[in-house]
């Protein structure tokens, strides 16, 4: 089992959300890990590629590959970003051998949060305590591109004075997609609007989910319906003590 853990923050994490990186760092140390912060990392090249800027991604991913190659495990605390490298990488340099051979070697090593936590490090229970009536909102591409869904919810099963309180329906979209949310803004906040009434019905006070982007969409919903509900990460839960 992996000892050292080199983190991967992500842009919105790092300029919008920097607790997150925080509490999961809290987390993985309270379970003995070492961590460590590659200062050169940026971006995994995400919105490039999903603006269809290929090229553009390239140089991105190839940096990331620069910045991680050497790391014995790498952490990741959203489901969009560790998608991205793990299942996009390989399109991007599917005409660059050597590169993707590096990309294969690279993607076996990184790890969404909670599936590291399961997984890996082999535990449900972190010794959090959050007493809360909370609902957890499955992320596109965790759920879809990376098949998340039981982990996040059997740590959170473990956490001490939770209810989970499932929404109906619990998989739609929040409308976030990325630059979907920029190019499509009507249908966007539509697809929002939808998420908060399934989230307001579960009579939950607080959302939780594994994207920071997806928590930044709702988020901007809730406040827009004027509701109190608060959005957290996972890894904030788990760090509550």
């Amino acid at each position: 089992m992996a000892q050292r853990v080199s983190l991967f923050v992500t842009c919105i994490v790092d300029q919008l959300f920097p607790q997150i990186g925080m509490a999961m760092a809290h987390v993985l140390e309270r379970l003995g890990y070492q961590l460590d912060f590659p200062e050169g990392q940026t971006c995994c090249g995400q919105p490039a590629f999903n603006s269809g800027y290929r090229q553009e991604a390239r140089i991105v991913a190839r940096h990331f590959l620069d910045v991680f190659e050497k790391c014995e495990a790498i952490v990741v605390p959203s489901g969009s970003c560790a998608s991205m490298a793990i299942h996009h990488f390989p399109d991007l340099f599917a005409k660059e051998p050597e590169t993707l051979a590096r990309v294969r070697a690279l993607r076996e090593r990184i790890w969404e949060f909670s599936t590291f936590l399961t997984a890996v490090a082999g535990v449900e229970d972190v010794g959090a305590r959050f007493p809360d009536v909370v609902t957890f909102h499955d992320g596109c591409h965790a759920l879809r591109e990376m098949g998340v869904k039981s982990a996040p919810r059997r740590l959170l099963a473990q956490v001490r004075g939770l209810e989970l309180r499932e929404m109906q329906p619990a998989e739609e979209c929040c409308g976030f997609g990325g630059t979907f949310a920029v190019k499509f803004g009507e249908l966007s906040g539509a697809m929002a609007r939808t998420k908060v009434e399934a989230i307001l019905r579960t009579g939950a006070r607080s959302v939780v989910s594994l994207d920071p982007s997806c928590l930044m969409q709702i988020r901007g919903a809730l406040s827009r319906a004027g509701s109190e509900v608060r959005t957290l990460h996972l890894a904030e839960v788990l760090a509550s003590r």
